[in-house]
């Protein structure tokens, strides 16, 4: 094929290539993450310090509320020592009492003595807390923002570690489970053997052993590889790190190419244990990685994210109302149209695989909910996050018989024969391009009564049913009395044949309607003494081939009426 493609006159030659990983055997692409890893929701950090408005203290309180309902036990609260209004957030959860036993709270540092004392400090009396100091490795920060040498840098890392030890031990007393992390700043921008030594320094300092975790952060502050390149480095950092048993490798991407997801699912693949995000991607500039996306993408593939998102409307509410921003309404798992299908072969599809689960359920003798979810255009089932089933199908010009379909269906019971779906799709699809824009389903049902289903209130056509008397004669003819009003007339029809439809269509016979039967089906609307029948009836009427609708608890009503929604709508 012909390569149509032209170079651009973008100025292209100002952008380097990320540096690739010498590791021929990588173990990474042939792994599969087949449990949850920790999480640390770092939204009242990382996510808030990039919000236009940030978070006032009854907003923090009500994401860190919901983090909590939701199962995270790793939170990182704040930058204590950036101010008054995070330190004194941090110190109202501790004396409130609002941190349960199990989690544990996280708060950042930089690596300066002043600023690493007052973040211990907003720690005292915490059951829980870990401190995470950083300081920059990258080359552009060591070159052109600190101008330090790499023995400078590491320094400053190896300092500051041995200050929240020194601090720690002053200020927090035995009630507190003490932890520490650090943060070799940004990680993916720097050498990996710096990146290793830095690291290795640092432990050196804290020496991590059997009861003394020491958690190493490499972020990818800011995303300039492919999602492979990154897992090609945790997986180097994995191998190639001393005292592995006791390091726990977390995981910080951001989302600057838009792969942040992949990136910390591949490095989990490739060894780490830990991922910070937030909900819904929020942070600086393109966010930190969507912890909603990893934890659904998990439970998608059947494995337990250990966070509870079957409330995922309420997760986004909150989320919202804390953030003062809104989650696109195309975002995975938790945007408005996400379980939304318009495509009429999309509608078709799923109209079809909703049908086929509750066959293959039935015919196991179980219920639709624990069988294999196999439903095309639906990675997961919207009611297991919440959702209704109501706007998995919505209508509006490129949409087919099987959207309309679904929604008769599943809002109000009617099956609709194929044939009768093709018809009704294109008294929508008229409406939908002459009007523009969707069909909601209360307005589907509006034009399918207003078409179908003569009532009281809409008594349109030649012909009204009253009551109706059918008698069986020994040699099985059906004999067929019907009390209606023809053309405004009380009138009783009579006509006989071989079952009531056929004697129906005989008595119609003497007020001029010539009606053949073409195709007849029904079914019952629910289960009960009392329930409901629908009845579809396809007829000839003179050069027309129409179709009626019937709904009765009696069977044989429903097919009367069925016939007069065929024959009324022929005469419209």
């Amino acid at each position: 094929m012909p390569n149509f493609q032209r170079p651009t006159s973008m100025p292209v030659h100002k952008y380097g290539q990320y540096e690739q990983v010498d590791i021929p055997d990588r173990t990474w692409p042939g792994k599969r993450v087949t449990a949850a890893p920790r999480w640390l929701s770092t939204d009242l950090r990382d996510g808030n310090q990039a919000l236009i408005d940030p978070m006032s203290p009854a907003r923090k309180r009500e994401m860190f509320d919901l983090l909590v309902r939701m199962g995270y036990k790793e939170i990182e609260v704040g930058f204590p020592a950036s101010g008054e209004t995070d330190f004194a957030f941090v110190r109202s959860i501790i004396e409130e009492g609002a941190i349960p036993d199990d989690v544990t709270i996280s708060v950042l540092t930089q690596a300066r003595e002043e600023l690493i004392e007052r973040t211990v400090q907003s720690l005292k009396g915490a059951k829980r807390a870990t401190v995470h100091l950083y300081n920059a490795t990258a080359p552009t920060f060591r070159e052109i923002v600190f101008r330090g040498s790499k023995e400078q840098i590491k320094q400053i890392a190896i300092d500051g570690t041995q200050h929240v030890i020194d601090y720690a031990e002053k200020i927090l007393g035995p009630e507190t489970t003490f932890g520490y992390q650090y943060s070799p700043e940004i990680f993916t921008d720097t050498e990996l053997d710096f990146a290793l030594e830095v690291c290795e320094a640092v432990m050196e300092v804290y020496k991590p052993g059997p009861g003394r975790e020491i958690i190493l952060n490499l972020p990818a502050t800011v995303e300039r590889s492919t999602p492979s390149t990154h897992a090609d480095r945790f997986e180097w950092m994995h191998r190639n790190l001393s005292n592995r048993a006791y390091v726990c490798l977390s995981v910080h991407p951001h989302n600057d190419r838009g792969t942040a997801v992949a990136a910390a699912e591949l490095a989990l693949m490739a060894g780490a244990d830990r991922i910070e995000g937030c909900l819904f991607g929020q942070g600086e500039r393109t966010g930190n990685v969507d912890l909603v996306t990893l934890g659904m993408n998990l439970f998608s593939q059947g494995v337990d994210p250990q966070i509870d998102f079957s409330d995922i409307d309420e997760i986004r509410r909150t989320a919202e109302y804390c953030n003062q921003m809104e989650v696109h309404p195309r975002h995975p798992y938790a945007g408005d149209l996400v379980y939304t299908s318009f495509s009429g072969s999309h509608q078709d599809a799923i109209k079809k695989g909703f049908e086929a689960m509750g066959a293959r359920a039935e015919a196991a003798g179980k219920s639709v909910d624990d069988i294999e979810w196999a439903v095309p255009y639906l990675p997961i089932d919207p009611k297991d996050v919440g959702r209704s089933y109501e706007a998995v199908i919505r209508v509006n010009s490129q949409s087919g018989k099987g959207g309309i379909a679904y929604v008769l269906k599943n809002d109000h019971k009617l099956d609709l024969p194929r044939r009768m779906q093709i018809e009704f799709s294109k008294i929508i699809q008229a409406k939908t391009d002459a009007e523009g824009g969707e069909v909601t389903p209360k307005e589907i049902w509006s034009v399918f009564q207003d078409e179908y289903l003569p009532n009281a209130e809409n008594p349109w056509g030649r012909i009204q049913v009253k009551a109706g008397q059918s008698t069986t004669d020994t040699d099985g003819v059906d004999t067929l009395t019907v009390s209606a009003d023809v053309d405004g007339e009380a009138t009783v029809l009579t006509g006989t044949g071989n079952g009531p439809i056929s004697a129906f269509f005989d008595a119609l016979q003497a007020v001029g309607i010539d009606a053949r039967l073409l195709d007849y089906q029904e079914h019952t609307m629910s289960e009960g003494a009392s329930a409901q029948a629908a009845s579809y009836i396809e007829c000839a009427i003179g050069d027309k081939v129409l179709w009626g609708i019937g709904i009765d608890a009696n069977t044989t009503r429903a097919s009367l009426k069925a016939v007069v929604s065929a024959v009324n709508r022929s005469a419209r």
